[in-house]
């Protein structure tokens, strides 16, 4: 071996020379792989990899000092662990409401809405549009009614809510926000997310009723809210997981994600907001996908250009204004319907790189999901992923274990130097609402999906259990699933007509009244939609009241 490595083998050169050959090879064998997400990932990563210019002291700094890159918080995790968040919702308020119980009593110490698809598009669930979709992918709540049962015996003074609920999130944040004020509980004091990330949706998810312009109205309308009377809450959560979820790259996740954040930014500061009054409650939502070291560069990437732009771009003074505070989820895209057992440790790896990279919050996802929603059994074993992770391997106890590291730091900068590429090509444009009517991002995205199928297709990469390594197909039920059945919605459009029966529906109708005034006068509809609420209004009738000023959006064909 020392012969070898003093370049005297016989198999020709030196050791030297043999590793630079092997490495080219490599490289030439990789190239399709190290371009798939725009960046050239170098097969060994050393000093020249971060180029001359680069200083430890400089770019990276301390932890919780500006520009944030290894973490918002000095002592990470020593000090508080991330908060476990297990996204839940199915069937009834009443069946949620028991699986939430049963979480919390397994150690889960923060609570994630997920709602149905009438829900999440602003039907009741009585709506024919809603037929056959009432509970089947999340949660029914149609009124104030579902929100007192989805919540009834939980302490909602003394636990974080996160909401996964877009254009109808003023109307569930303000559900939300009465049924607390009548369990005697200060709105003040609540602690939660409203995910409320509208223009993810025109990029992404599609789930959107009103045009872009009135859709960012409402969102400002609810950070101006939360700033003034529910100062502890996060009234956004700009997310790159439904970017992600849609095919993107790890840097069009990053770009497209932060460039929503600034555009909400810039839509408050116009409305007449103080930067460092809003934007301390601002949060984001990143996925966490299967290239392991490429994610933890993504987030330290994302906190570093989020503490730059603010206080470059924006004024910002108070390090609670640049700190990029995040939640995560596992990458649900990544997970298989065949060998969903796997799913597993896809999850664990994925929410090792979150943590890893600095989360704050973190849902794992179950084995399940791409079969159904998520069995207690799947779910108790995705939360203690979590909990494992937390007290069994030691990762928490080291503030940001990577940093440093030639090859994480040398995808940070790259990273980051593909989302600023991207930010020049969105301002372009004319900004984000211009970049949506223009299909830029559904472009963008839609290629890069492409190329990942045609990937998987051709076998340059591999997915196991479904291009490599498969099995048949099992005759039966690979493993047990959640069933939803049509009983849950007849009892739900039961429920909501007994309600339309009881309450007072001269109360309503004036209320009612009261939202439309407030749309078209273009005041904030936030005041509005609580008393609404109160008189026990429903989710459709509050969206209908305002279509009537804002109208509703169809998407321009892409080519």
């Amino acid at each position: 071996m020392a012969a070898m490595a003093n370049g005297n083998g016989k198999n020709g050169g030196s050791g030297v020379e043999r590793w630079k050959a092997q490495v080219e090879k490599a490289r030439l064998r990789d190239a399709d792989f190290t371009t798939l997400s725009g960046l050239e990932v170098p097969i060994l990563a050393g000093p020249e990899t971060l180029g001359p210019d680069w200083t430890p002291e400089e770019q990276l700094g301390w932890p919780g000092d500006f520009p944030y890159t290894r973490s918002v918080y000095p002592t990470q995790y020593r000090g508080r662990l991330w908060t476990m968040r297990q996204f839940s919702g199915f069937g009834s308020a009443q069946d949620t409401n028991a699986r939430y119980k049963y979480l919390l009593a397994h150690g889960q110490n923060g609570l994630s809405v997920a709602f149905d698809m009438p829900t999440l598009m602003g039907y009741d669930s009585d709506d024919p549009l809603a037929e056959g979709e009432v509970g089947r992918c999340g949660v029914a709540v149609a009124s104030l009614a579902d929100m007192e049962t989805l919540f009834d015996g939980i302490p909602v003074g003394q636990i974080s809510t996160s909401m996964t609920i877009n254009s109808p999130a003023a109307i569930l944040w303000a559900m939300y926000l009465v049924n607390a004020e009548k369990r005697g509980v200060e709105v003040a004091k609540l602690e939660g997310t409203l995910q409320n990330d509208i223009l993810k949706e025109f990029i992404a998810q599609k789930e959107y009723i009103y045009p872009p312009e009135p859709s960012l109205k409402l969102v400002v309308d609810t950070i101006e809210f939360g700033m003034k009377h529910v100062p502890k809450w996060h009234p956004v959560s700009i997310s790159g997981y439904h970017i992600r979820e849609a095919g993107s790259t790890a840097a069009q996740e990053l770009a497209f994600t932060l460039a929503d954040g600034f555009a909400y930014v810039e839509a408050c500061i116009a409305r007449g907001l103080p930067v460092d009054d809003f934007a301390p409650r601002l949060s984001f939502f990143w996925n966490a996908h299967s290239d392991f070291f490429e994610e933890i560069g993504k987030y330290r990437a994302a906190r570093r250009i989020y503490a730059h732009v603010m206080k470059e771009k924006y004024g910002a003074k108070k390090p609670a204004s640049m700190q990029m505070r995040f939640h995560t989820q596992t990458a649900g895209c990544s997970l298989t319907a065949q060998q969903p057992e796997n799913n597993i440790v896809r999850t664990a790896l994925q929410a090792l790189s979150a943590v890893l990279g600095g989360t704050q919050s973190l849902h794992t996802n179950s084995m399940d999901e791409t079969l159904a929603l998520p069995t207690e059994k799947a779910v108790k074993i995705a939360l203690r992923t979590q909990q494992i992770i937390a007290h069994e391997t030691g990762v928490a106890n080291t503030i940001d274990p990577l940093g440093g590291s030639w090859f994480v730091e040398h995808m940070t900068d790259r990273l980051e130097r593909e989302a600023r590429e991207y930010f020049r090509r969105i301002d372009a444009l004319g900004g984000v609402v211009a970049g949506i009517e223009q299909g830029f991002f559904q472009k963008e995205i839609g290629q890069a999906s492409f190329h990942y199928q045609r990937a998987l297709e051709s076998k340059r990469k591999t997915m196991v259990g479904v291009n490599e390594f498969v099995e048949p197909e099992p005759t039966g039920p690979a493993i047990d699933t959640l069933k939803i059945g049509q009983v849950t919605e007849d009892e739900q459009n039961a429920r909501l007509r007994a309600l339309r029966a009881q309450r007072d529906g001269a109360a309503v109708r004036r209320a009612l009244d009261g939202l439309k005034r407030a749309s078209s006068k273009g005041d904030n509809v936030m005041p509005a939609l609580v008393e609404a609420v109160r008189a026990y209004a429903t989710l459709g009738e509050m969206v209908d009241a305002m279509k009537a000023t804002y109208g509703t959006y169809v998407e321009a064909a892409v080519i």
